[in-house]
């Protein structure tokens, strides 16, 4: 990217980095998921892809600024029909992000024609729907893999083919030798769909193609025919499939190198869900009568019934063996995960640690979630008796006068209790320490719940819980999102991909006349001296939306958290939602930074509208009082020089 395609002082890195440094701020991390990366012209099909021209100016932006690491959403394969990452593949990769453009290159054997890409992106419905939009742009990257799939098997082919082609075709055979195990499963799955005419495995459940990898007692040789039959007789849709795969974890290992380059970590997200294929795939690992699902909280209210697997925890183990088949399943996707990302995002990790569990089956999905228990804290449930035979709690560790999911049902531990309630939670960590990272770069999404046995194995590590601080009950000043009550392990963050842009919060909060009271809170925050001067800044704030806006990031950095991430919304003033939780709406999941991100950036910077960074760093430095000021006189001269340069746009 050249410099003037987001033109920044030359010392903007160095004085931010040094303002992050004198902060005690080790980890800044931008989250954008993968749908969300912009593009530039001629490649856009509808739908960002991190591994994109578009993408690497993105980054490479990101890394300018000051940011130290990148947060991606799950990376998993999703479908026509359903575009949430959190319902994607586990091993799988989303073959929507292949970038199309270099596959007209020599260098990848000239797979697609000169300006195939570009005719796509000019054939584009731009003023579709999202789902729409979505839906063309799956179908057409599904069209252009394949006419790049039968170039690559007719140059194959070929009595002299390219010495690209060769090399794509070796490199093609040593990546399905490295992952044959995940690529038959995955691949079986979408023959056996295209076979049946029906893109769900459900109603092909009850029957010998719907268990093949759970067979019933007496049909294992069964079944174990029935896949060397369909790999026989579907080899060519086998290797299609793995060419894919190929393709999108060869830009993959692009990236990583990119982004090692610029000195950024790349974040993984270890979603807790299942895709319907993994379901299918993995089922024998699973209880065949509870779904995990949220239980009712400040967050949800009503609870959620995800319909997501619950592993077996009797499969945990095999007596005299060690690690039984859910175990062993979890140190293969960890490793997997692992080997591609330098850090974890870890999705729900109650769902690793203390699962809330619904019965399956039931016609209201809902109630059934709304009176689930916890899998192993329910000794003596009248409703649950069969959960007992999991129950690592006895019935006197329990606190019956609040609800099943309350954070405090379960009142102590001994240390063996956690250790047992940690099993899972133990396989991720093991996996990080056996793939040389650091435990600090595993991220535990604890929001609003924290049940004990959770907190009680985070504390094991020393990891910290996310403090979204748009959340914060301004009245309650032990609220878990309050800044000041975080510890230096947490991350902190104003929004995340299931929240409200800020820039939309600021507006709501000035429309029902609630900023006084953001700008009263922030106040005491960034000026801890009483008097006029904080007196003058609450002011200030409460008359500036976009002020204020700088103010609530500034508290990020102020805090004692060591750790700040901050959604892409946020950082580009942008005020649409990425996803409502709780809710299917075709707008989920699709919203994305414009093609003109950096002239929209740039013009919003000018009225405090995006986040300027050394404005906020320089409020946040402020907050430490006189003594801070001092000692950091030169370092918040050059942050206010920075500042003022980006709101004027005279960088």
């Amino acid at each position: 990217m050249s410099r003037d395609s987001l033109p920044l002082p030359e010392d903007h890195h160095r004085l931010v980095t040094q303002a992050l440094a004198a902060l005690d701020i080790r980890n800044l991390v931008l989250s954008i998921q993968d749908a969300s990366f912009p593009s530039v012209p001629g490649e856009d099909l509808g739908r960002g892809s991190p591994y994109s021209r578009g993408a690497a100016d993105f980054l490479e932006a990101a890394h300018t600024l000051g940011f130290t690491g990148i947060q991606l959403g799950p990376q998993g394969q999703t479908t026509e029909a359903n575009a949430s990452p959190y319902d994607g593949t586990l091993f799988s990769r989303n073959v929507l992000n292949v970038a199309l453009p270099p596959l007209e290159d020599a260098v990848w054997g000239a797979l697609l024609p000169r300006g195939r890409v570009a005719a796509l992106a000019e054939a584009r419905p731009r003023s579709a729907s999202p789902g729409e939009r979505y839906r063309w742009a799956f179908r057409a990257q599904h069209a252009a893999l394949d006419e790049a799939w039968a170039s690559f098997r007719r140059q194959r082919a070929e009595a002299s083919p390219s010495s690209a082609v060769k090399d794509l075709a070796e490199r093609l055979s040593v990546f399905r030798q490295r992952n044959q195990a995940w690529l038959l499963r995955d691949a079986l799955f979408e023959v056996l769909c295209e076979e049946k005419g029906v893109p769900d495995w459900r109603p092909w459940a009850d029957s010998l193609d719907g268990r093949l990898w759970s067979p019933r007692p007496g049909e294992e040789g069964a079944a174990a025919a029935r896949i060397q039959a369909l790999a026989s007789s579907h080899a060519e849709a086998l290797e299609r499939y793995a060419f894919f795969q190929f393709l999108v974890h060869a830009q993959h290992e692009g990236l990583r190198e990119r982004t090692a380059r610029w000195g950024l970590k790349l974040y993984g997200d270890l979603q807790i869900g299942f895709s319907p294929r993994d379901a299918w795939a993995w089922q024998g690992l699973f209880l065949r009568t509870y779904l995990m699902g949220a239980p009712p909280s400040r967050t949800n209210p009503e609870g959620q019934p995800w319909n997501y697997p619950v592993l077996d925890p009797e499969q945990y183990f095999t007596e005299g063996l060690g690690h039984g088949a859910v175990l062993r399943f979890m140190d293969a996707r960890m490793d997997k995960m692992l080997a591609e990302y330098d850090g974890l995002r870890l999705d729900h990790p109650h769902g690793l640690v203390c699962p809330w569990v619904y019965r399956s089956g039931q016609a209201d999905a809902l109630a059934a979630v709304q009176h689930g228990a916890r899998l192993f804290s329910s000794p003596d449930l009248s409703d649950h008796p069969e959960l007992a035979r999991f129950a690592i709690v006895h019935p006197e560790q329990l606190d019956r006068s609040v609800p099943r999911y309350a954070d405090g049902e379960v009142t102590s531990l001994t240390t063996e209790q956690v250790q047992r309630y940690s099993i899972l939670f133990d396989t991720v960590v093991a996996a990080a320490r056996r793939n040389g990272r650091d435990l600090g770069d595993l991220l535990g999404e604890v929001l609003s719940t924290l049940p004990y046995p959770l907190g009680r194995v985070l504390a094991r590590y020393g990891l910290g819980r996310f403090r979204v601080t748009q959340k914060a009950d301004l009245r309650n000043p032990s609220d878990v999102y309050r800044s000041e009550n975080v510890a230096p392990e947490d991350w902190m963050m104003v929004g995340n991909h299931d929240t409200k842009s800020l820039w939309r919060l600021v507006g709501e909060w000035q429309w029902r006349g609630t900023l006084k009271a953001q700008a009263d809170y922030l106040s005491t925050r960034l000026c801890p001296e009483a008097g006029p001067r904080r007196e003058d800044f609450a002011r200030e704030l409460a008359r500036d939306p976009g002020k204020l806006a700088q103010a609530k990031l500034a508290d990020l950095f102020a805090s004692r958290a060591r750790n700040v991430m901050v959604f892409f919304t946020d950082l580009l003033g942008m005020t649409g939602t990425y996803n409502e939780p709780g809710t299917v709406d075709e707008r989920n999941w699709s919203l994305r930074a414009s093609e003109d991100w950096r002239g929209e950036y740039r013009e919003r910077l000018r009225t405090d509208a995006a986040m300027n960074l050394p404005a906020v760093l320089a409020l946040a430095l402020r907050a430490g009082g006189a003594a801070s000021v001092a000692k950091h006189r030169e370092l918040l001269a050059g942050l206010d020089r920075l500042a003022d340069q980006l709101r004027q746009g005279t960088t």
